[in-house]
């Protein structure tokens, strides 16, 4: 099993400030490493007090073949390093988990990496797993939905129903990294795309690199 290395970045807030419930769900897309550095900020994040993490079957097998960590069993702890009193992990089948319905008060869900067969069953409102229905909650209640889509090169099928979640009130993010902040490993690479993320989410990170800055400008 590969050892990931937690990061200590807590954003510092006033006391009793963490009120976002956010909803994290994991595709069966290439791109682990994202999902494990949005859950290392989510729990650093004073301002975040619930993440219900839905990770689906096929996010398990890349998890495997990308950090061999096999199963379920202490996801959260294997990903993170430490237990985590914040995050919750749903089973994919759990269509009767809170977040399933729109009583259920969500701030915003994200779903990094997000599978084409993912975005499709979100598209067409199938809402046959938990991730599918959650997601089709944020879009009838217009909560903030971020799909982190992967995948090239595109067919006519995927880019349309990128278009058609987009009309219907979510945000197409797709996973796309930066270089002009002079990333020097994968970890920085795949930081800054979670810091922009966040940054849409209106959670915006203290340590994000920002274009213009008096960094940028003395170089």
């Amino acid at each position: 099993m590969a050892s990931i290395t937690p990061t200590h970045n807590t954003v510092e807030m006033t006391p009793n400030a963490a009120s976002k419930t956010l909803v994290l769900a994991v595709t069966g897309a290439s791109g682990s490493i994202f999902a494990a550095e949005m859950l290392r900020a989510l729990e650093e994040d004073q301002r975040v007090a619930r993440v219900h993490l839905v990770v689906s079957p096929s996010a398990l097998r890349v998890f495997a073949e990308e950090f061999r960590i096999v199963g379920r069993n202490a996801l959260v702890e294997k990903l993170l390093g430490r237990q985590s009193e914040k995050i919750l992990l749903l089973a994919h089948e759990d269509i009767g988990a809170p977040i399933a319905s729109g009583s259920y008060p969500v701030d915003a869900m994200v779903v990094l990496p997000c599978s084409m067969g993912t975005l499709a069953g979100i598209a067409h409102g199938l809402a046959g797993n938990l991730i599918e229905r959650a997601a089709d909650v944020c879009l009838k209640e217009r909560r903030r939905l971020v799909l982190c889509v992967r995948e090239t090169p595109l067919n006519l099928i995927q880019i349309r129903n990128m278009a058609a979640v987009t009309e219907a009130g979510a945000s197409v993010f797709p996973v796309i990294p930066t270089f002009y902040n002079h990333p020097q490993s994968v970890e920085d690479i795949a930081r800054n795309f979670v810091h922009r993320v966040l940054q849409h989410i209106s959670l915006p990170q203290p340590s994000a690199y920002t274009w213009g800055s008096t960094e940028d400008s003395s170089s």
